[in-house]
C-alpha cells in the first residue's frame, strides 16, 4: 500500500519532468496557445474560434494529459464532429441561414467576381504539387485560398487529416487578417481615379419566389455537375432556404445561433487538440502557412484585376475595388471594400455591390472545392 502511495506521489511531477526532458515542442506550442488566446481576447481577432482553438492547443500540449488519446475529451470531439465532417457542415447550415443573397440576385454578374476571387486556390494547387505534396494534400492546402474555414476543414479532414491542424489554423488566421492583407494590394493595383468611381444604387426588386428558387436551383446544378461538393453546397443552401421560406423561423434561429455557437466551440477545441507539438512543428507547417498567404494574396489580385477589366469594358461604371470582395470571407471582405472606398470619397457607398461579390465568393469557394474533389474522384484518387 505504501509503495502504491509513493508511486502515485512520484507521478505528480511526471508531466513537468517530461516537459523539461523531451517536451520542447510542447513548450513551444504552449507559447503559441498563449498567443492565440491573447489575439482572441485582447485583440478580438476571431475570438469565437481562436479562444477554443488556443485553449484546446494548451490542453493537448500539457505533457501526459492524454486528451487526444482514445477516450480522451478532445479525441471524442474530433471523432464525433471532424473525422466524420459533421461540424463544418453544421456550420455551413448556420452560414446559409445568415446570408442574404438578395444583393447577388439583384445583379447576378457579381457572381463573376466570386469566380475571379478563387484564382488563388488553383495557383496554390499547382504550387503545392510543384513542391512535392501528394495530390490530396495539395488540394487540401489549396482550399485555404477559399478564405473559408469550414470548407478548408471539411476537405482537410476527409482527404489530408494529418494536415488538418496547420490548414485550419492558417485558414482562420488569414480570414482574420483580411482587413490587413487586402488594402495594400487594392491600393497598389488601382489608380486614384478608379477608387472614387461611384456605382449606381442597387434596386431592391428580387421577388420572394426568386429567393426561394435560388438555393434549390444552385443545389441541383452543383449536385449534377460536381456531386462530391454537394454536402458543402447542400448544407449552405439548406440554411438559406430555411431563411427565405419564412415558415421555420425557430430552425433558422437555432441554426445561426445555438447550433452554430455550440458547434463552433466543439470545433475549435477539436482543432486545438490536433496541435500537439511533435506533430505540428514541422517544416511543412511553415510551407502550408506560406502557401496559404500566397493563395489569399492571389485571390485579391485576381479579383481586383478582374474589376479593372470590367471597369474598362463598362466605360468606367464599375469600381475595381469591389473585386477584392470576391473571396469567401463573408461579410468581412465587403466591409473592407466599403472602408477603402470611403477613404477616398466619404460619399461613395460600395457596400451593397461588394456584398453581392462577397456572396458570390461564398458560392464560388464551395464550387471550386466541389470541382477539385469531383476531378479527384474522376481520376480515381478518392
Amino acid at each position: 500500500m505504501l509503495d502504491t502511495v509513493l508511486a502515485g506521489i512520484s507521478g505528480l511531477g511526471a508531466g513537468a519532468s517530461y516537459l523539461f526532458s523531451q517536451g520542447g515542442p510542447n513548450a513551444v506550442m504552449l507559447l503559441i496557445a498563449a498567443v492565440l488566446l491573447y489575439l482572441g481576447v485582447k485583440k478580438e481577432v476571431e475570438p469565437l474560434l481562436l479562444v477554443p482553438i488556443g485553449f484546446g492547443c494548451m490542453l493537448v500540449n500539457i505533457p501526459l494529459s492524454d486528451l487526444m488519446e482514445p477516450g480522451g475529451l478532445l479525441r471524442i470531439l474530433y471523432d464525433m464532429g471532424i473525422a466524420n465532417e459533421v461540424f463544418p457542415l453544421l456550420i455551413f447550415v448556420g452560414i446559409g441561414a445568415m446570408i442574404d443573397f438578395g444583393a447577388l440576385l439583384e445583379n447576378p454578374k457579381m457572381l463573376l467576381f466570386g469566380a475571379a476571387g478563387q484564382f488563388g486556390i488553383f495557383l496554390t494547387l499547382l504550387l503545392a504539387l510543384a513542391l512535392g505534396f501528394p495530390a490530396l494534400e495539395a488540394v487540401s492546402i489549396a482550399v485555404i485560398g477559399a478564405c473559408d474555414g469550414p470548407t478548408a476543414i471539411y476537405v482537410a479532414s476527409q482527404y489530408a487529416p494529418q494536415l488538418l491542424a496547420p490548414i485550419s489554423v492558417a485558414a482562420y488566421s488569414y480570414m482574420a487578417l483580411v482587413p490587413i492583407i487586402q488594402p495594400p494590394i487594392m491600393r497598389a493595383l488601382t489608380t486614384p481615379k478608379e477608387r472614387v468611381i461611384k456605382m449606381a444604387p442597387i434596386k431592391r426588386s428580387v421577388s420572394t419566389q426568386t429567393k426561394l428558387l435560388f438555393p434549390i436551383v444552385v443545389t441541383l446544378v452543383t449536385g449534377l455537375l460536381a456531386p462530391k461538393g454537394l454536402p458543402l453546397m447542400g448544407t449552405i443552401m439548406l440554411g438559406n432556404f430555411m431563411r427565405e421560406c419564412g415558415v421555420v423561423a425557430r430552425l433558422t434561429k437555432a441554426s445561426e445561433n445555438e447550433i452554430a455557437n455550440i458547434v463552433t466551440l466543439f470545433l475549435g477545441l477539436a482543432i486545438g487538440g490536433t496541435m500537439e507539438g511533435h506533430a505540428f512543428l514541422k517544416p511543412q507547417t511553415l510551407m502550408i502557412f506560406g502557401m496559404g498567404f500566397v493563395a489569399i494574396c492571389m485571390d485579391t489580385v485576381a479579383g481586383v484585376l478582374f474589376g479593372k477589366l470590367v471597369c474598362w469594358l463598362t466605360g468606367g461604371k464599375v469600381n475595381p475595388l469591389i473585386g477584392a470582395a470576391g473571396i469567401s470571407a463573408f461579410p468581412m471582405a465587403a466591409r473592407v471594400v466599403q472602408t477603402q472606398g470611403q477613404l477616398y470619397d466619404k460619399k461613395n457607398h460600395l457596400l451593397m455591390h461588394a456584398a453581392g461579390a462577397n456572396t458570390g465568393g461564398q458560392i464560388g469557394s464551395v464550387v471550386a472545392a466541389a470541382v477539385m474533389l469531383s476531378v479527384l474522384k474522376g481520376m480515381g484518387l478518392i
